[in-house]
């Protein structure tokens, strides 16, 4: 058995293998980096798909419980922090650009992102005390975005979310003026966002809302109340102000 097939077995065996491995070639820039990276980072994975580029100064933690498909590209400054039972699976050919951040901090919280999921610099997607995001098939997510919340979190296939964009899947509980809203608690309801939407820059969804297919929602609206498939809302709270029907728009 040669030396690399016994490095490799060595490094199966070991759960710090992840800050290890992620110390000594996570800094490493350019061609050689990458080599080394595509060679070693599947024995740190649950599952790690071919054609995958991993950029210098992504960090891990917990990478075991990671699942990443054929062509992924994890660019510089990627962060993903899972806690031990959480789950991740990025399907293939998936985007995440610079100073994308993943994480799921409490127990039992899973994230999937379904194969051409684009996640433009600096999304923050963040699962809490057992809450689920998914993401369907080639939607994508624009800069600076945050989907987060302890409640389930859907976006539909195909859809294109602007930036700056804030998706909160839990509300906090203020009605008792004695004590602080910290104390109160919160309640989740949870978040859809159906196949074919568009959300323009700045959108805000807050919990319990469903927008329906191939809906479009104005830059700076924020969506309080469902949105009914194919209809352009605006404003704040947003309201349905057209339809769009046979190719042309209905006012409503």
């Amino acid at each position: 058995m040669n030396k690399l097939k016994l490095t490799q077995l060595f490094l199966k065996e070991f759960q710090w293998k992840t800050p290890i491995l992620t110390t000594l070639l996570g800094w490493i820039p350019s061609l050689p980096g990458l080599g080394l990276r595509y060679l070693f980072y599947p024995f740190i994975f649950k599952k790690m798909g071919r054609s995958v580029k991993i950029y210098p100064d992504v960090r891990l933690k917990n990478a075991q419980n990671i699942e990443i498909g054929f062509g992924v590209v994890l660019h510089q400054g990627v962060e993903i922090n899972l806690n031990s039972d959480n789950e991740l699976k990025i399907g293939d050919r998936v985007n995440l650009a610079r100073d994308v951040g993943i994480s799921c901090t409490e127990e039992q919280n899973k994230i999937e992102l379904d194969n051409v999921v684009s996640l433009d610099r600096g999304v923050e997607l963040r699962a809490h005390g057992g809450g689920q995001i998914y993401i369907g098939e080639r939607t994508y997510v624009g800069p600076y975005t945050c989907i987060s919340g302890y409640g389930t979190i859907s976006i539909g296939k195909d859809c294109l979310i602007a930036s700056h964009c804030s998706i909160y899947a839990h509300n906090y509980i203020f009605s008792d003026p004695n004590k602080t809203i910290k104390e109160q608690g919160f309640v989740s309801k949870g978040i859809a966002i159906e196949d074919d939407c568009w959300l323009g820059s700045g959108v805000k969804v807050v919990d319990g809302v469903t927008i329906g297919k191939g809906s479009v929602i104005a830059a700076g609206s924020v969506v309080m109340k469902n949105i009914p498939p194919y209809s352009i809302a605006a404003g704040f709270p947003a309201k349905v102000i057209a339809k769009r029907e046979s190719n042309e728009l209905s006012l409503v």
